[in-house]
């Protein structure tokens, strides 16, 4: 297919779609850079776009001409540009970690047997910053505000797992001993790193199960915890009690935290 025949297809292919189609192929391009682990050749751009060479190569000097990609003199090979750094640095910005968090916590409380939101660590400990409370869920033994324990609590392994100790070990200081538990052991710790999850029944309450999961930053920095209690006599099914790590992935591509939802949904598959 020479030059003309593909710009007269691309044409019959945003009327019939009612969108500009060469941006949505431009973003393809951007996106196979952006997930590539290093430079690529403009014929590896155009086998993972599912395009000819010539559509590609098109393609990526109009991205080069606008700075979203660039293409090393001596080897010829492509990256992302430095606009598409500016946009995503802009991105970065605008993403609060927690109102996604929260978006997402409230939709899965209205559809699940369980009461769930938000937790920050200060230096107290996790506090909770955003609670729903399920229509379906009797027992709720948490509110909004609340300091959680350290060793207690899913919430409170999840924060130790991922902050340095010297932080942990100044907010244990603040919660009076019978408050926040025993403290954890390495393995457990380490479990809870691998699999991305915490979850403790009859902790607070006699048969009332926590659950939590991290949320990352773009830099894989934690930045809040979503977590959930629930009546074990509530959980109908294995979905149930899964539902909260399904979230967390969204939430985590959200947030830019994509290396936790990647590694947890290949762990799952």
């Amino acid at each position: 297919m020479d030059n003309s025949e593909e710009h007269e297809t691309d044409a019959h292919a945003e009327k019939r779609s009612g969108t500009i189609q060469s941006v949505s192929i431009a973003t393809r391009f951007l996106s196979i850079l952006a997930d590539a682990e290093q430079e690529l050749a403009l014929g590896e751009l155009a086998r993972r776009a599912e395009t000819g060479r010539s559509t590609a190569h098109r393609y990526l000097q109009s991205l080069v001409k606008e700075g979203l990609a660039q293409q090393d003199p001596g080897t010829g090979l492509y990256d992302l540009g430095p606009t598409a750094l500016h946009i995503g640095i802009g991105a970065l910005r605008r993403i609060d970690a927690v109102e996604i968090a929260a978006r997402h916590m409230k939709s899965l409380t209205h559809d699940h047997a369980m009461s769930g939101g938000v937790a920050i660590w200060t230096d107290r400990g996790p506090t909770l910053v955003r609670w729903y409370r399920s229509a379906f869920f009797s027992v709720n033994p948490l509110a909004l505000g609340d300091i959680l324990p350290i060793d207690n609590t899913a919430c409170g392994l999840v924060f130790q797992a991922h902050l340095p100790k010297i932080r942990i070990d100044a907010a244990r200081k603040q919660q009076p001993t019978h408050f926040r538990g025993s403290a954890p052991d390495k393995a457990t710790l380490d479990r809870v790193r691998e699999t991305g999850w915490a979850e403790m029944t009859s902790h607070l309450l006699s048969n009332v199960t926590g659950q939590a999961v991290p949320i990352f930053d773009a830099q894989e920095e934690i930045v809040c915890v979503a977590t959930t209690v629930t009546d074990l006599g509530q959980l109908r099914a294995p979905e149930d009690r899964e539902a909260l790590l399904r979230e967390a992935c969204r939430i985590n591509e959200a947030t830019g935290g994509v290396a936790f939802a990647r590694r947890v949904q290949g762990s799952a598959s």
